[in-house]
């Protein structure tokens, strides 16, 4: 299915010749068909000599409506540009087309209409003329004249060509529909409507209205007034949502795949135009909503906009901005940052606007990763500037599910190189750099990266931190050499805990006897006090030989000890519930049943 967008002046004959295409009557409500004018979007569709099928949204023409013109022109990837033979261009024809630019629209076929009324060879010159200069200006033409049928077989066959050069958009799980009607049909429930633009959408499917950030269940799916399975972009389709009320949701809203749109309230973009603007509240038209915002001017052509509400949108993305008060496009837009930086220093909108200013109008990945170093790869497709199997773009690499530039890469690992070789030098006893030093000094921005970065290295990664696989501290023999003597004496006696004096004798600093803690040689009961592994039952077991309950003294004669290793080590059994105090400060051990003995 291809769908395309009517554009142009009141009254000059689109729904007529939507009509005349499709034999179906696009204006859908009485008060439309009572004064002859489309007030809302209508929808008719056909198929084309090729067996192609192309729907039309027949958008309003009157100037009154314009807002709801754009909810119909913003998704649509092409359009027929309507002008009567009899009246020629006209302010309304203008508007819509520089709508059309600003959305990207930059396909469709010039109709002339009302050809027995007037001349159309002049009124396509004058078209021409108009549209020399814009993306339109190549738009194939068409002469017609709906009540008579001259020029609706060539228009069929323009069509034919417009369906064959569009291109058919990718497959992505990144679907999006931005609803443009809202309705309730008996027996069903809430129904909206929308030009699918991307993505899928099926039966049973759960998508995430946006506004509200809740789950919505696809209770059934049509296309083309007939129910199916699963609708593919590009596609006009009505979705019947399961349990979703019908003031629960609005035109402008949007129905997203979950997990696949990251949502921002505030980002930089490239505008035209906008310099001819004094207002600083204007309406953001995007896709089908229309939402007020707040524009910042960072320079000549780059502005910060700030909206009302959270939007799904992409970089590369196009919108518009309108002048409500004026009642006129001020400017078209190409949303170029969705985490744009504050701009808090002095100077700093002038530096952001040449940075913005140097930026593509397409997302470029490549481009995105050198900028910012290091970026996780589901920011990238959440952002659209990657899809979600594409390979790392040249010139970067994809490490622990980052995408990084290879030039930070290697950088950023010369510098941990440095970092690691200089502790060694200043700390021979203790070379491993530790871990959050390692991050500060190298700038890597994640954990797994620092893993990555490490690996690669061939460095040594401990309890410690990072070092080379050569540098052991150098008194590690006889470190060991000094733990294995404590361990030996806690072997013969588990509560014969050395003394600080002792420890240092031995060359036992906190670290040593910490990792020896961490590998479960020792057990630790302060910051000095280490003892056998098994102390816990090793000391319940003795203890519950005791009558009960009984003192700190009679508990430490049972275990062997001094009171420096049997205050904490007893403090430690209450803290686990092995034991309990009483109110006379007798303990006693409690029994696995939880009963104290």
């Amino acid at each position: 299915m291809h769908v395309v967008a009517t554009a142009g002046h009141v009254d000059h004959g689109k729904s007529t010749l939507v009509r005349a295409l499709t034999g179906m009557e696009p204006d859908r409500w009485a008060e439309e068909k009572r004064r002859g004018m489309t007030i809302d979007l209508g929808y008719a569709w056909t198929s084309l000599p090729t067996g192609e099928t192309v729907t039309f949204v027949d958008v309003p023409g009157h100037q009154k409506f314009v807002s709801n013109m754009l909810a119909g022109v913003g998704p649509v990837p092409a359009a027929l540009l309507v002008i009567a033979a009899d009246e020629g261009w006209s302010r309304q024809t203008q508007e819509h087309v520089e709508a059309l630019s600003a959305f990207g629209v930059r396909d469709g076929v010039l109709v002339v209409t009302r050809a027995d009324l007037g001349d159309g060879d002049l009124a396509v010159e004058e078209a021409r003329d108009r549209l020399a200069g814009t993306p339109l200006a190549a738009l194939e033409a068409v002469v017609t004249s709906a009540p008579t049928g001259a020029g609706l077989p060539e228009l069929r066959g323009a069509l034919a060509r417009l369906a064959a050069r569009l291109p058919a958009p990718s497959p992505t799980p990144r679907t999006r529909l931005w609803v443009d009607r809202v309705f309730t049909v008996r027996g069903a429930g809430t129904v909206v409507t929308g030009t699918l633009g991307r993505g899928s959408i099926a039966r049973g499917d759960e998508l995430l209205l946006w506004s509200r950030g809740e789950p919505v269940r696809v209770r059934q799916v049509q296309s083309l007034g007939r129910s199916v399975e699963r609708a593919d972009a590009v596609a006009r389709v009505a979705v019947n949502l399961r349990g979703t009320p019908r003031d629960g949701i609005r035109r402008g809203d949007a129905l997203v795949a979950p997990g696949w749109w990251a949502g921002t309230r505030e980002f930089d973009a490239r505008v035209d135009r906008l310099a001819d603007c004094r207002a600083s509240r204007l309406i953001l038209h995007v896709g089908s909503a229309a939402v007020p915002v707040r524009v910042r001017r960072l320079g000549e052509g780059t502005a910060r906009i700030r909206a009302e509400r959270d939007l799904p949108l992409d970089v590369g993305e196009r919108a518009l901005l309108r002048d409500p008060g004026q009642q006129r496009i001020v400017a078209g837009l190409v949303v170029l940052d969705l985490e744009p930086p504050p701009l808090s220093r002095r100077g700093a909108a002038a530096r952001r606007h040449a940075d913005l200013a140097a930026r593509p109008d397409r997302p470029d990945a490549a481009a995105e990763i050198a900028r910012r170093g290091a970026v996780r790869r589901t920011a990238l497709t959440r952002t659209g500037h990657m899809a979600p199997d594409a390979p790392a773009p040249r010139g970067t690499r994809e490490i622990a599910g980052w995408c990084v530039d290879a030039d930070w890469w290697r950088e950023r690992t010369a510098r941990l190189t440095e970092a690691v070789r200089a502790r060694a030098a200043a700390r021979p006893d203790a070379p491993a750099l530790p871990r959050e030093a390692a991050l500060r000094a190298s700038g890597l921005v994640d954990g797994a990266l620092l893993s990555a970065a490490a690996d690669e290295l061939g460095l040594v990664r401990d309890g410690a931190g990072l070092r080379g696989a050569g540098a052991r501290p150098a008194q590690a023999d006889r470190i060991a050499s000094a733990l294995d003597a404590v361990y030996a004496r806690l072997r013969a006696d588990p509560f014969d805990a050395p003394d600080r004096p002792e420890l240092d004798a031995l060359g036992l600093t906190r670290f040593h006897l910490r990792a020896a803690a961490d590998r479960g040689r020792l057990r630790r009961l302060d910051q000095s006090v280490y003892v056998h592994p098994d102390a816990v039952p090793l000391a319940l077991a003795r203890l519950a030989r005791l009558p009960q309950p009984f003192t700190l003294s009679a508990g430490r004669q049972v275990l062997g000890t001094s009171r420096r290793v049997a205050v904490p080590l007893f403090e430690l059994l209450d803290r686990l519930g092995h034991t309990r105090v009483t109110e006379e400060g007798l303990r006693h051990v409690v029994a696995r049943d939880g009963a104290a003995r």
